[in-house]
């Protein structure tokens, strides 16, 4: 219906002198043949705006403040016909054919739906979209303008409210929100039920990784115990290369100061030298090719003369010299405890 009343409209409303009063409402979209095979579901009365109105185009409105009240008047099928033939000509005893037949109600959402099983010149009328809209009509409280029971449901191309016949697929299957359809790696055509199958799948999956196969992954526990282990063995390892490499050292220094290659005084400087990284190798390098710097006693082991254990080096004479001391006198009188 528009706004300057369609005819048919005004007819429909003037024809019904009781309390009640019906009205026109809805609209199709293209179908194919193949989708009017089996009965579809399709909204018949819409939801309530935010306003709590059910508005047409041509700005008339009604209240439906419950759906499921609507559908529980349902006790008959209902005829699907052509410009709404079942209000206009019926009564005037003119053929109304129907092209289909409401065989079910259903409220969702606020709105409600039926399930409309189509005959076969209802098919050739729809799928030869030669009708593109549907206008139920429904009864009402004049007073209170709350819709209470749903008469007929007619196919015609100037509808009152504009839901097309292609809108209820649309809205059984909406289309899935474009960020979450990326997120799940799905096509544009996906459906609702598809996100959810992807999801489920998903969950399934991140269950199943609660418990990790034991071929890839190890019990923490597990693995900080190898770890510890393996720290422990690698200082003792460690220990004992340093051990063995302080051996080297000592072995190496004691040599060199026994050669004569080094002094005493430097023992502790050359094992440090030693310590350092390719300090050994470099120390042996030099003991090679350093001369020696301290003469040999050659005692061997031996007791100087007088057999008493003690020598006099060449310091030691000068001062003896000094003070008129031979040799003689000192090995005489020199003895500890004389």
């Amino acid at each position: 219906m528009l706004a300057t009343q369609h005819p048919l409209s005004t007819a429909l409303c003037a024809a019904l002198d009781v309390a009640e009063r019906a009205a026109l409402c809805f609209a199709l979209g293209d179908v194919d043949a193949a989708d009017l095979a089996a009965p579809q579901w399709r909204e018949l009365i819409p939801a309530p705006n935010a306003n709590g109105l059910v508005q047409g185009r041509d700005g008339r409105w009604w209240r439906m403040p419950n759906a499921q009240a609507v559908v529980d008047q349902f006790d008959l099928d209902l005829a699907v016909d052509i410009n709404h033939a079942s209000e206009l000509k019926a009564p005037k005893g003119e053929e109304a054919p129907a092209q289909g037949w409401v065989d079910a109600l259903e409220a969702r959402n606020g709105a409600v739906w039926g399930r409309i099983a189509w005959n076969d010149d209802g098919r050739q009328v729809v799928a030869g979209r030669k009708y593109r809209f549907l206008s139920p009509v429904f009864k009402f409280d004049p007073d209170t303008r709350q819709i209470f029971r749903l008469t007929s449901v007619a196919l015609v191309n100037d509808p009152n409210f504009p839901l097309a016949l292609n809108r209820a697929a649309d809205q059984e299957n909406p289309p899935v929100d474009e960020a979450i359809r990326k997120a799940l790696g799905l096509p544009e055509t996906a459906t609702p039920a598809e996100a959810v199958t992807a999801i489920n799948a998903l969950q399934t999956k991140a269950a199943s990784n609660v418990t990790p196969s034991l071929d890839k992954y190890v019990p923490r526990g597990d693995y900080d115990t190898a770890i510890n282990r393996a720290q422990t063995a690698e200082n003792k390892l460690a220990e004992q290369a340093k051990a063995q490499l302080q051996a080297s050292i000592d072995a190496e220094v004691d040599a060199a100061l026994k050669a004569g290659k080094i002094t005493p005084a430097t023992v502790d400087y050359h094992k440090a030298q030693c310590a350092t990284e390719g300090g050994l190798e470099r120390f042996r390098a030099f003991v090679q090719v350093a001369p020696a710097v301290a003469g040999d006693s050659n005692l061997d082991g031996k007791n100087p003369a007088g057999g008493d254990g003690k020598a006099l080096n060449a310091t030691a004479k000068s001062i003896n010299a000094m003070f008129g001391n031979s040799a003689e006198d000192i090995a005489k009188y020199g003895k500890e405890n004389a």
